[in-house]
């Protein structure tokens, strides 16, 4: 958490946000975890730069800056972006009620100072997530690390095929591994599998074609809703406005554990899989 959904969602809103905005100032102001660079080093690439395009793979920010230099932003568990202007936090470019505090916090570890005075905040309570500068050689390979990803034009129902051809693992699992299937984690894992009536630790190769169909379809939907409704909530998301992702009311089974399913009635069940705690109605999931 965030996963595809919840970083699409700052994506956009930062692109309405920062394009083109000279970064006058660049604070570290709690240990942030930087990759492969001295502070120093990464700060003097910052300073006085601009950011020119924001793009994403997977749950993976990337920032494009001039001279084929890209920053990387993962936010991990707790990682947040929140952009501010005048000690107001923006939504969509409108600025909120004068009363709206600030998001700066004890958990923010950089802030990135605008020449307009605007400011955007990396907060991450964890201190999981990480920032990192790479030149466009450095990009590709870490892209090639990437599985394919659900609405681009290669995730068609043929090369979903692919993917889980000779696969014996569990459908959580590889859902959940990124270098099959990239921005997918465990709440659109419960998710996706609910939609599409499949038991998550029924084994890949058990699968009828009809089901892997259903998967890839439901694969589709629910991270096309997920955006459209900017995000799950759940515990520390906040879009890039500073706030919260309306998806959480659609949420069918994950974090509903011992409730009844919104379709049937019947109580959800909680097992483990991949390591990870998983959700699934008995009932509506064969």
């Amino acid at each position: 958490m965030p996963e595809l959904p919840e970083v699409e969602t700052i994506r956009r809103d930062l692109k309405k946000l920062i394009l083109n905005k000279k970064i006058k100032t660049f604070l570290v102001t709690q240990k942030a975890r930087i990759r492969n660079s001295s502070l120093g080093k990464f700060r003097n690439t910052i300073k006085n730069n601009y950011f020119k395009n924001i793009d994403r793979i997977g749950k993976l920010l990337i920032f494009v800056m001039p001279e084929d230099k890209y920053l990387l932003i993962h936010l991990k568990m707790t990682g947040q972006l929140i952009y501010e202007k005048d000690h107001r936090i923006v939504a969509g470019g409108h600025p909120e009620p004068e009363s709206e505090k600030s998001i700066k916090n004890k958990f923010t570890r950089v802030e990135f100072i605008f020449s307009d005075g605007s400011k955007l905040y990396f907060n991450d309570m964890r201190r999981f997530g990480y920032l990192q500068i790479v030149d466009k050689k450095e990009l590709k390979k870490i892209k090639e690390g990437f599985g394919m990803e659900p609405l681009t034009k290669s995730f068609r129902f043929e090369n979903f095929l692919e993917i889980l051809k000779n696969r014996k693992t569990n459908i959580k699992a590889l859902l959940l591994n990124q270098k099959a299937i990239s921005g997918i984690g465990n709440i659109y894992a419960d998710e996706v599998c609910f939609d599409a009536g499949i038991r998550p630790g029924r084994k890949i190769n058990q699968l009828s074609k009809l089901e892997k169909k259903e998967l890839f379809k439901s694969l589709e939907k629910i991270i096309k809703i997920a955006i459209e409704k900017r995000g799950t909530s759940f515990k520390n998301y906040l879009d890039g406005s500073g706030r919260q992702g309306n998806f959480v009311k659609h949420l069918k089974v994950y974090g509903r554990s011992g409730k009844k399913c919104k379709k049937c009635k019947t109580e959800l069940k909680k097992i483990k899989l991949a390591g990870r705690g998983t959700t699934y109605c008995p009932k509506c999931q064969k």
